[in-house]
């Protein structure tokens, strides 16, 4: 299933932007970034599970937020993308 995965952490502190580079390390493990604080994760439930887990341990929970939008399987004719597109599939192999 597609899951994407938004968050807002406070930089107003060390801890905060520290934080914040927590977040986006963790997230780039499991999906693409599609935005600064977006990520397109393509997961089943079980990784689903384990993913939010973590990030909600790294967050503060008085300062910071993460969002969870659970797109499912038939996501394609879910998600509709206008603008600067590098045509890449989420599904696909990647090289390095």
């Amino acid at each position: 299933m597609l899951v994407l995965i938004t968050y807002d952490v406070s930089t107003e502190t060390p801890q905060g932007r520290k934080r914040l580079r927590k977040v986006a390390k963790e997230c780039v493990n499991y999906g693409r970034r599609v935005q600064n604080s977006v990520f397109e994760c393509v997961m089943d439930a079980a990784k689903c599970r384990e993913v939010k887990e973590k990030l909600i341990n790294l967050i503060d929970e008085k300062e910071d937020s993460i969002r969870f939008y659970y797109l499912g399987n038939n996501y394609k004719t879910k998600v509709e993308h206008y603008g600067v597109n590098n045509d890449f599939d989420v599904e696909g192999v990647l090289l390095f």
